[in-house]
């Protein structure tokens, strides 16, 4: 089982460093519900569906990050960081980033 941590080590293991990896994901909505979101923002409160989305989107890129990991032959990746950008209107990408390491 891969473990995925945000620190730069994992308790009680030795690390030796394989590579950075990554994965993304370029994710959209519904343009109905884009529109329906619209509307929310004139009155207030959380934009479920983008929430959904933007999940959505975190989870994909975080198993894309860990297949590359598995393809190294790692056992965890460390420093895990995530970054989003809008791409367009209802449209935006994830990319969760890290280092691939193998227990000595």
């Amino acid at each position: 089982m891969m473990i995925l941590v945000n620190t730069d080590y994992i308790s009680g293991k030795e690390l030796e460093t394989l590579s950075i990896v990554k994965g993304s994901t370029i994710q959209s909505k519904h343009v109905g519900k884009d529109i329906m979101n619209s509307l929310k923002t004139l009155v207030g409160g959380e934009l479920a569906s983008y929430n959904t989305m933007m999940n959505e989107a975190r989870a994909l890129a975080t198993k894309r990050m860990v297949q590359e990991a598995e393809s190294l032959g790692a056992d965890g990746i460390v420093n895990i960081r995530y970054a989003s950008s809008a791409i367009m209107q209802g449209a935006a990408e994830v990319i969760a980033y890290g280092t691939a390491v193998k227990f000595k």
